[in-house]
């Protein structure tokens, strides 16, 4: 299948999804939210220059007013521009491949909070492997099994850092 077809065949160059422009405006707004709760944060545990020196959110409230004000050039300037990019932003082939990923991982960290990292990454593992990887089940089992017990044995026995542990971890005392 060539770069310029999708999935489903059809040309993806002449299929718009979504142009510069509005990803533009989006990404501006996402980062400006995102420093202004930086900001409100910082400033709410201590944004001041103290006596003894800087409290614990100065920095990171200047990092967020940074973020804040490049993140508001980004999108005063797409509002006002006389010549805005209206290309397409990505083809519908390149969005399903992303989409493909996309979906899975937001499936996985939500698993993280039900089922605990090890073994919510056993099952992404697998899925990724027989999905997209097309391996065989003899491959699938050792691979993921065997990576996140690898990883509960570095950080939870070697480094004593505790991850996300779900039902099964509980059951066998960890």
């Amino acid at each position: 299948m060539s770069s310029e077809t999708g999935h489903s065949g059809h040309t993806a160059h002449n299929e718009k999804t979504v142009t510069n422009r509005t990803m533009d405006l989006v990404v501006a707004a996402l980062f400006m939210g995102l420093a202004a709760l930086v900001m409100s944060d910082s400033w709410r545990i201590g944004a001041r220059w103290a006596d003894d020196g800087p409290q614990a959110g100065y920095f990171p409230f200047y990092v967020g007013l940074i973020l804040f004000i490049a993140s508001t050039a980004t999108l005063v300037q797409n509002l006002v521009t006389r010549h805005p990019d209206l290309g397409n932003f990505v083809d519908r082939s390149q969005l399903y491949s992303v989409l493909q990923v996309l979906v899975p991982t937001t499936v996985y960290v939500g698993l993280i909070f039900l089922l605990g990292i090890y073994v919510a990454s056993a099952i992404f593992i697998a899925f990724f492997m027989w999905w997209l990887g097309k391996y065989p089940l003899a491959k699938i089992i050792p691979v993921a099994i065997g990576v996140p017990l690898m990883l509960f044995m570095m950080f939870e026995v070697w480094f004593l850092v505790p991850l996300p542990k779900g039902p099964l971890e509980t059951a066998l005392g960890y």
